[in-house]
């Protein structure tokens, strides 16, 4: 059987797999935010800000019968207690849905290394980190600054722009394309699997799982391109990466290339829109940053604190009494790292976008052994694409404030980002 006959046989047969535990996803307005949340819903999705504080002072750690059951932790030492605690809360699944996956797909998981638990975990991580090194993102600098030069060259005459999806969408698309080695012409498809994965969770689990084939079947087409080409690419050293003193499995492979591209993309959109968002309503702040340029790193690290856009899921692994909640094995957890970086106990003026805050030590990469690897690439990404809109687009303003609109679900940024420019 060839190298490319496994990763066919082996994917189908993932995709054959039951689809676990269900439950009815129960959408509508919320009665009571501690004790019937949903982040699926507009108003969350809108500003959640608010929301999240009410409970940190009255009900820190909501709940909700929706989708079979699921807990919301809203102060940082809890939320920081959960993403370190491995013991009790497992990563097999990291989007809180309609189904929980099979139990025995633990430790490695769907989406290695982020649906890995100890101690599979480490191993799986370590893999991805040569890739992810500062080294490495530097090399990519410079193709990210052109890409983002001839993103702005396509604005000329325009008055109007979509920042959202005429630029910070497509800066992250082209930067993990050419790192995996796909077309930068399948950018369009990128975005349609980032919808499907994040924010179709309200979906039957039948569509679910039809829309990820569509992934599936888009990334063995990749892998079976790789494997009669080999080049110096992401998806080549996966391929032929060991572990253990053989091969990675191919669902291990699809998976973590999955992971790349989904995760890869959709949280440095949500960072480059959001900090685009504040700038265009904060003209002081855009004003001071146009003017001392030094400064933008360290406003860079502010807007991913006030604007953290990535919220993780865990599941409870068995019954247990935690910090006054009454959690059953199979809850969901949502680790939100948002909700995180606004408590008033862990940051001061924590509700205020402070562009000069010089301690700031934010959760917006996460907490614990998933803390995100690709860290280095994503602050690469959004400086450079701040750094040149801010050189060639210095001023600019909403056009309509109402027109602006966030995607719903656990990464949050915006998705239609009308501005003014010039």
């Amino acid at each position: 059987m060839s190298v490319d006959d496994r990763f066919v046989r082996d994917f189908r047969e993932g995709q054959e797999e039951p689809l676990g535990t269900r439950s009815e996803i129960i959408t509508g307005p919320v009665s009571d935010w501690a004790s019937d949340f949903s982040h699926l819903e507009p108003e969350w999705a809108a500003d959640p800000y608010p929301i999240q504080d009410e409970l940190r002072a009255r009900c820190p750690i909501a709940h909700t019968e929706r989708f079979g059951g699921g807990w919301l932790p809203t102060r940082y030492e809890d939320v920081a207690a959960i993403a370190y605690d491995t013991e009790h809360f497992s990563s097999r699944a990291i989007i809180m849905s309609n189904y929980r996956p099979p139990r025995d797909i633990a430790p490695v998981g769907a989406v290695p290394p982020i649906s890995s638990d100890p101690p599979f975990h480490h191993d799986a991580r370590k893999l991805l980190l040569p890739a992810f090194t500062k080294k490495e993102v530097a090399k990519r600098e410079e193709a990210a600054r052109a890409f983002c030069h001839s993103l702005i060259d396509g604005f000329e005459g325009a008055e109007i722009v979509d920042a959202a999806r005429d630029y910070a969408q497509h800066i992250p698309m082209r930067v993990i394309s050419d790192m995996l080695g796909f077309p930068p012409e399948d950018g369009p498809r990128f975005r349609e699997f980032v919808e499907h994965a994040l924010e179709g969770v309200n979906l039957p689990p039948e569509q679910r799982v039809a829309n990820m084939g569509e992934l599936f079947d888009y990334l063995l087409e990749q892998i079976r391109d790789h494997v009669a080409s080999p080049r110096d690419d992401l998806t080549t050293y996966l391929i032929e990466a060991e572990l253990y003193g053989r091969k990675l499995e191919p669902s291990h492979v699809a998976g973590t290339m999955a992971l790349l591209l989904i995760a890869g993309i959709d949280t440095t959109w949500s960072a480059i829109g959001a900090s685009l968002w504040h700038l265009a309503k904060t003209p002081a702040d855009r004003e001071r940053l146009v003017a001392e340029p030094g400064l933008l790193p360290t406003a860079m690290e502010e807007f991913l604190r006030a604007y953290a856009p990535v919220t993780m899921a865990r599941l409870v692994k068995e019954d247990i009494h935690w910090r006054g909640a009454d959690m059953k094995a199979d809850d969901w957890v949502l680790v939100s790292f948002p909700a995180a970086n606004r408590d008033p106990a862990q940051f001061d003026r924590a509700d205020e976008v402070i562009i000069d805050r010089e301690i700031n030590r934010h959760a917006a990469f996460g907490l614990g052994i998933h803390r995100c690897v690709g860290s280095h690439l994503a602050r690469m990404e959004l400086r450079v694409a701040l750094e040149v809109w801010l050189e060639r687009v210095p001023v600019f303003g909403l056009a309509d404030p109402s027109a602006v609109t966030w995607a719903p679900g656990q990464v949050r940024g915006p998705r239609t980002l009308p501005l003014r420019i010039g």
